[in-house]
C-alpha cells in the first residue's frame, strides 16, 4: 500500500502544526552538531567540560558559542530534538519494513539515474554522499535546515521561511533539470 502523497502532506502539516504549537519548531541539521560532538567528547573526554557555574563549553569555539548550548546537549543529549531525530530515522525505516520494502514505484528514481548515467551504484552513493553534505554544510551555515528554515518557517507565517522556500525551489529545480536531462 502506497500513501497518497496528497494524504502524506496533510499529515505532515499536522504534524508540523502540533509541533509548533506543543513544543518547539522543527528543525534537525543541529542535531547532526550535536551528534558530532558526542562522538568527539566519547573520544576525547576533554572536548566537553562543565564550568564552575553548572554549564558547558568546549574546546571547539562552535561547540561553546551561545553559552555552550551546544555541548551542553551533546553532554546530555537525551532531548527532544535528539529523540526527535533518531525517531524520524526509526519511523523511516519502521514504514518501509511495514510496507514490505520499496515497491517499483519507489524505484524508479534508480530508472532515472540508469538513463542519465548508466548503471553505476558506487557514483550514484558518492554523488548522494556530496549532496548531503553540501546540504548539510549550507544548513549550518545558515543556521539551521529546509525543516526549520522553510517547513517550521512557514508553519510560522515568517517571511523569512517563504523566502527560504523561493530561494530553495529556485536553485534545486534548475539543478535537477541539468542533472536529469533524460527522465
Amino acid at each position: 500500500m502506497t500513501l497518497n502523497w496528497k494524504l502524506g502532506g496533510v499529515l505532515l502539516g499536522c504534524v508540523f502544526f502540533l509541533a509548533v504549537l506543543l513544543v518547539k519548531p522543527i528543525g534537525v541539521s543541529t542535531q547532526f552538531v550535536i551528534l558530532d560532538g558526542i562522538v568527539a567528547d566519547t573520544i576525547n573526554a576533554d572536548f566537553i567540560t562543565q564550568t564552575e557555574e553548572g554549564g558547558y563549553t568546549s574546546t571547539n569555539a562552535y561547540m561553546a558559542k551561545s553559552n555552550g548550548k551546544y555541548a551542553k546537549n551533546a553532554s546530555n543529549p537525551l532531548n527532544y530534538s535528539f529523540v526527535f531525530v533518531i525517531a524520524m530515522a526509526l519511523g523511516a525505516a519502521l514504514s518501509a519494513l511495514s510496507r514490505g520494502g520499496i515497491d517499483r514505484e519507489e524505484r524508479r528514481l534508480n530508472q532515472i539515474w540508469e538513463d542519465n548515467y548508466g548503471n553505476t551504484p558506487m557514483k550514484r552513493y558518492l554523488v548522494a554522499f556530496l549532496g548531503g553534505f553540501v546540504v548539510l554544510y549550507g544548513a549550518r551555515l545558515a543556521g539551521g535546515c529546509t525543516s526549520g528554515h522553510m517547513m517550521s518557517g512557514m508553519m510560522q507565517t515568517a517571511l523569512s521561511g517563504y523566502i527560504f522556500a523561493a530561494g530553495a525551489f529556485a536553485a534545486a529545480i534548475p539543478t535537477a533539470m541539468i542533472l536529469y536531462r533524460k527522465g
